[in-house]
């Protein structure tokens, strides 16, 4: 173990030391710890590239998100091991999201309740245009919400529902100076107000661009746009963000919105929004007080740059040069200088297609693209089913008229894929290592499992000048996308901090009640509702039995005091829909009805020692 492991773990024992010295010392009729503690030992062995042996550690943590699962899903990379699923928008069993006290009250922040999310595009916050692995940021398409993720404790502390729009999709940060910002799109057009009265005149509807406060997880302000808008990028200036932007004929059905062959990519200026929302230029919509801008056509805050057909994807290079907008339905990419944005909004340029670089040809349905800080760019072809590996230098230069091969490589990919992501490929520290495509089907790749088929993450090398498939990684319901951070910018805790803030609101009722939750094993009754307060430490809980009467409210508050990292409890109790986990020096808290008499066991779900099975109590429910 090392030294930091050590500050971590006060008895400086590994959980596998815990457990053989524990087990030993529960058969013989006590909790203490005895003797019988075996080291661990991880052998260094050299194994193929991609691979990662026993006992050793990944590169990198992926953050995948879960799509309609409404989670986010950490993967180590190049191993593609899932490691742990992070409930946001789902209700999860196993530790109890959705069902805890601690986890309804985040999720009321998001309106509801809602029971599903459709969670698409996770991003880390940054600091100088840089991962600083303090939070991740996920949409919830499905029911117009933001979330965000503490990486120290790899839980979500904050849900907010977002005013005046339907359905956030793309999503990402604001890159420098630091993440004050995150920026989403709503797609849907919708008329305000949406009453009814104007369902079926298209020409009232609208949608925004929005920008979130990250640290208080509030919606700082609003621009309308035209079109309906798709993803989003910011550039590494911390002055503009730009999103794709389709449906330019301002269509409710299919065929309308493809008629024309150009859409847009919207710029959005960053200072001059800020200005006018401090100037009071700004109108409000029914009881939300989000300052609004219109930054519709003719607008002094954004610019809207012609790009072909109905674009999809927009991403900006790792050198800051360049935000690629990617075309779906026509088979190029569009190349934005982002110096030249500063030149229109100057207005020393009056076309706005004078921004444009290069516009290369790929293949069919180019949907996402990544870099490798290397100045190659790498584009998901959908409908040919290939990464499509290109000199962005090159593309330039065959805009300009010059006889000049930019497409490197194409690699086949099963199949069609949407994300791609390069290791670090968001961020200034692109180091050009691995790629990962998420491709929608599977089809063929994987044992047949009914007509539900898994998805595929397919791990590439790319360290080299050829792309190389290295892996096949089947995943469920649905990697949409995905980043991809270095270790060494993240800090997770080990064990909970006993302020922790997430437990914040269990702690003060505790002290209203006069518990102190580390020592206390106490019933606190307020008519027919009861407070339990438990403890719990290896095998055993503090509290072994409580009697309620039937009909009671009852919430039940457990602190862990284990002081090993990974040794988790549970409660549940039977029969009652009730689940909680809780880490090592974590509180946590459930409310349900006593609505059955008798005996009602509960017990701990999470292994935790040799004597588990024995770490349980009686409900005792009086009629």
């Amino acid at each position: 173990m090392s030294k930091k492991d050590s500050k971590n773990d006060k008895s400086g024992l590994t959980r596998r030391q815990f457990i053989n010295a524990t087990a030993l010392a529960g058969l013989a009729g006590t909790t203490g710890l005895g003797a019988g503690l075996i080291p661990a030992a991880h052998a260094k062995t050299k194994h193929p590239k991609g691979t990662v042996g026993p006992g050793e550690l990944d590169e990198y943590y992926g953050f995948w998100s879960g799509g309609h699962s409404g989670e986010v899903r950490i993967l180590g990379v190049p191993s593609m091991r899932e490691l742990m699923r992070i409930p946001v928008f789902n209700i999860d069993s196993a530790t109890g999201w959705g069902i805890t006290n601690e986890s309804k009250e985040i999720l009321k922040g998001g309106g509801g309740p809602y029971l599903n999310g459709d969670a698409h595009h996770p991003h880390m916050s940054m600091t100088d245009g840089r991962y600083d692995g303090k939070y991740v940021f996920i949409n919830d398409k499905a029911n117009t919400r933001v979330a965000r993720i503490r990486c120290d404790i790899m839980k979500t502390d904050k849900v907010i529902s977002i005013p005046n729009v339907q359905a956030i999709h793309g999503l990402r940060v604001q890159k420098v100076p630091h993440t004050k910002y995150v920026f989403c799109n709503a797609e849907f057009r919708i008329p305000h107000p949406n009453d009814g009265r104007d369902i079926n005149d298209p020409s009232k509807y609208l949608t925004m661009f929005n920008a979130i406060d990250a640290e208080k997880m509030e919606v700082a302000w609003q621009v309308i746009v035209d079109g309906n808008l798709d993803n989003t990028d910011a550039d590494y200036k911390g002055k503009y963000a730009c999103s794709t932007c389709y449906n330019s004929e301002g269509a409710v059905d299919l065929p309308g919105t493809m008629r024309n062959e150009r859409d847009w990519a919207v710029v959005f200026n960053i200072p001059r929004i800020e200005d006018a929302v401090k100037a009071g230029k700004f109108t409000t919509l029914g009881d939300s007080k989000v300052p609004i801008v219109d930054g519709r056509h003719g607008s002094e805050y954004t610019m809207y740059i012609p790009v072909p057909k109905s674009p999809h994807g927009l991403n900006t290079s790792p050198d800051g040069k360049y935000f690629v907008a990617n075309g779906k339905l026509s088979p190029t990419v569009t190349i934005i200088d982002i110096d030249k944005i500063d030149d229109w909004f100057d207005g020393k340029l009056k076309d706005e297609r004078d921004v444009v670089v290069g516009e290369p040809e790929l293949g069919l349905g180019p949907l996402h693209t990544a870099f490798d800080g290397r100045g190659n760019a790498y584009t998901t072809l959908f409908i040919d089913s290939q990464i499509a590996k290109w000199n962005v230098a090159d593309a330039i230069k065959a805009y300009q008229g010059k006889k000049v091969n930019y497409i490197r490589q194409k690699l086949d990919v099963m199949y069609q894929p949407g994300h791609n992501h390069t290791t670090m490929g968001e961020t200034r520290d692109a180091d050009g290592k691995w790629l990962v495509s998420l491709c929608k089907f599977a089809k063929d790749r994987f044992l047949p499992v009914g007509p539900l088929h898994p998805e595929n993450d397919q791990l590439i090398d790319i360290s080299g000048d050829t792309m190389k498939l290295v892996h096949d990684g089947p995943t469920f319901a649905e990697p949409h996308d995905c980043i991809i951070v270095h270790r060494s910018k993240m800090k997770p805790l080990k064990i909970w901090k006993r302020n922790d803030p997430f437990y914040a609101k269990t702690t003060a009722m505790a002290k209203k009640d006069g518990i102190v939750l580390e020592k206390d094993n106490k019933v606190v009754r307020h008519g027919n509702k009861v407070h339990v307060y438990m403890t719990s430490i290896a095998p055993n809980f503090g509290m072994t039995d409580f009697t309620v009467k039937l009909g009671d409210e009852v919430t039940v508050v457990v602190t862990n005091l284990d002081q090993i990292e990974d040794v988790t409890h549970g409660f549940t109790m039977t029969n009652h829909g009730v689940v909680m986990e809780i880490g090592p020096q974590q509180t946590s808290s459930v409310t349900f009805i006593a609505d059955k008499p008798g005996v009602q066991w509960f017990y701990c779900q999470w292994f935790c020692h040799a004597l588990h099975m024995e770490m349980r109590g009686r409900m005792l429910v009086e009629v």
